[in-house]
């Protein structure tokens, strides 16, 4: 008998719904393909769930969360909730299950073939071949450092980092240089920060329990010009919350569009070698095109493959969703963020030719 494994979805703001229900559309078809007895919950975060429960996370959907095998995560944002006098801020929701369930390192793969690499804003010859994994440590640093807060003209936050969460993070850098191309780059800002420089230091030390992996330390903004620069030099690359942020979000511009580009959050393996993570594109709710029907799916689809191959140990599954993205983008089949408006086509259009390349017929 199957055994059923939940994955909850909380597509959450504005074009959130709208990929969250192209990749669950996906995960149906796969699913029947390979036999996986997937069940998908839908549940409401973010603005959502402000609107419904005057919270952006309730302590039943976090509770659920915990339970589930997975979680496929949409996107929060809603300008209702921008204001100081707002209920509640829709990113508490992100923020809040990264804390709650462990979700500490980010991993944000970035490929550009020679078939796509004419679709980036940068040169071709600049991008092609690019195959980079940023590894991002997810719950200290500034994000949720204290004390942080504002006193009238003056605010102020505080970076905080621990040895133990540094070693942490690197050992899953360190790990998956292992089975790459067994180059880690490592990404501070040393020469100002004291945060940094003990980031250095613990990463130094545990690179000798990885003697085959050629470890560089770079200053972030060195790093910066160099993913423009020449993007191909970069294998693995370890950093902190926010410099993680930052830098996955300019190496969007590599292949072309922040809707081309998933993530997955993983908590500590379990026996079996999983991971319990969460799953989501790197881009945000987009409330000017939100019910247009034009947003790309293709980040979001991305992350469910990775939801398959890290969290349910499925990885023949998790190539069939990459392959068929990568046949339905060499095809030409994409959204307007990609093409153009004379070309692109809607979010559902490239949702089909996915799932018809999956289980074709």
């Amino acid at each position: 008998m199957t055994t059923r494994r939940k994955v909850l979805v909380a597509a959450g703001d504005g074009i959130g719904t709208e990929v969250t229900a192209a990749a669950v559309e996906v995960l149906r078809a796969v699913s029947q393909r390979f036999g996986l007895g997937l069940e998908l919950e839908p549940a409401l975060v973010g603005g959502a769930s402000i609107a419904a429960h005057g919270t952006a996370l309730t302590d039943a959907v976090l509770d659920r969360a915990r339970a589930a095998d997975a979680i496929l995560f949409g996107a929060v944002g809603d300008p209702r909730y921008d204001g100081p006098d707002a209920p509640d801020r829709p990113e508490r929701a992100i923020l809040a299950l990264r804390k709650q369930l462990g979700l500490f390192a980010n991993l944000r793969p970035v490929r550009v073939d020679e078939a796509s690499a004419g679709r980036s804003p940068l040169r071709e010859s600049i991008v092609a071949g690019t195959d980079l994994l940023v590894v991002r440590e997810l719950t200290g640093g500034i994000y949720f450092g204290q004390p942080r807060g504002r006193e009238g003209e003056r605010a102020f936050d505080t970076m905080v980092y621990t040895a133990p969460e540094i070693e942490r993070i690197a050992h899953v850098a360190f790990g998956l240089a292992m089975r790459r191309r067994k180059r880690l780059t490592s990404v501070d800002k040393a020469n100002v920060l004291d945060t940094s420089r003990l980031w250095r230091e613990v990463v130094t030390r545990v690179a000798a329990n990885y003697p085959e992996v050629e470890l560089e330390h770079l200053l972030v903004d060195a790093c910066a010009m160099d993913m423009l620069r020449r993007p191909t030099r970069f294998d693995v690359l370890v950093t902190g919350n926010m410099f993680g942020d930052i830098l996955t979000d300019e190496a969007s511009m590599l292949p072309g569009s922040m809707g081309l580009m998933p993530s997955a959050s993983l908590a500590p393996p379990r026996p079996d070698g999983t991971h319990p993570g969460l799953y989501e594109p790197i881009h945000g709710s987009a409330p000017d095109i939100a019910g247009q029907g034009i947003a790309n799916p293709v980040a979001t689809i991305a992350s469910a493959a990775m939801l398959l191959r890290s969290s349910l140990g499925q990885p023949e599954a998790a190539a069939a969703v990459e392959a068929a993205i990568a046949a339905t983008l060499a095809e030409g089949v994409a959204t307007v963020d990609i093409l153009g408006p004379s070309q692109g086509v809607s979010t559902q259009t490239v949702t089909e030719a996915i799932v018809a390349r999956i289980n074709p017929g």
